[in-house]
C-alpha cells in the first residue's frame, strides 16, 4: 500500500493517506482484529468495502507505529465512534473506493472525511445543506463537495446521531479553493465552533475537522 504524503499544520495531529492497492488477504496479514472486529468486518459481503475497511486500519496501525506506540485495534462506542484501544486520543476514519485514510488527534476531537468530485452532490443538497449553504454553493460540484465532506467530517467529530446535516451542522461561506474553513455544531445542547482544514488532494477532497 503506497503512503501519500499528506501534510497537516495542526499541532498533536497526525494524517496518513494511502493508495490502496494491495489484495484483502495481504491487508489481512499486516492485522490482529479483536472479536469485535472480526464481527464487524463479517458483516460487510462488499469485496470493496471489505477492502477500505482493512485498509482504514492498516493506516492508522502505520500512525500508531510511527509514533513508538502498540497498535492492538479498536473499539467502538455505543454510538459506533472508533477508539483506539489501550492509547489516549482521538481519531477518525474515511475511505472511498481505491483510498484508505486516518486521522489521530494526540488532544482534541476530530472528524475526516475523503470524498472525490462527483456530479450526484447535486442529489443530496436538500436534505443536506440549509438554504444560505444551497445559495453559497451556486450548484457548482467542488463546492458542493466541500459543503458535504465538512459536513461529514462534523459528523464524525461529534460522534453522535440525533441530528441532521441541513440544521445542526453548519458552514460558514467559503471562497473557492479555501484551505481553512470554520463550521458550527449546533444543538440544543451543544454548541460548538470548529476549524475545517480542507486539503484539495486525491481522489478530489480531504477535510479534517477539530
Amino acid at each position: 500500500m503506497p503512503q501519500v504524503s499528506t501534510q497537516l499544520n495542526i499541532p498533536d495531529c497526525d494524517l496518513i493517506r494511502w493508495q490502496i492497492s494491495e489484495s484483502e488477504t495481504t491487508l489481512a496479514q499486516q492485522l490482529v482484529l479483536t472479536h469485535e472486529e472480526k464481527l464487524d468486518l463479517g458483516g460487510i459481503a462488499h469485496p470493496g468495502q471489505r477492502l477500505e475497511w482493512l485498509a482504514c486500519r492498516v493506516a492508522l496501525k502505520t500512525l500508531v507505529d510511527n509514533r513508538g506506540e502498540t497498535y492492538a485495534g479498536l473499539w467502538k462506542d455505543e454510538y459506533g465512534k472508533p477508539h483506539l484501544r489501550g492509547l489516549t486520543g482521538h481519531i477518525s476514519l474515511s475511505h472511498t473506493p481505491g483510498w484508505a485514510t486516518a486521522v489521530w488527534h494526540q488532544t482534541k476531537p476530530v472528524g475526516l472525511d475523503i470524498e472525490p468530485i462527483r456530479d450526484q452532490f447535486k442529489r443530496v443538497v436538500p436534505r443536506v445543506l440549509s438554504a444560505s449553504e444551497i445559495a453559497d454553493a451556486d450548484g457548482q460540484p467542488d463546492r458542493l463537495a466541500v459543503y458535504w465532506c465538512a459536513k461529514e467530517a462534523l459528523y464524525k467529530l461529534y460522534g453522535k446521531r440525533q441530528l441532521t446535516f441541513r440544521e445542526h451542522l453548519l458552514v460558514e461561506p467559503f471562497e473557492t479553493g479555501a484551505t481553512q474553513l470554520t463550521g458550527y455544531v449546533r444543538l440544543p445542547d451543544h454548541n460548538e465552533t470548529l476549524t475545517l482544514y480542507c486539503l484539495h488532494v486525491e481522489p478530489g477532497l480531504l477535510i479534517v475537522a477539530c
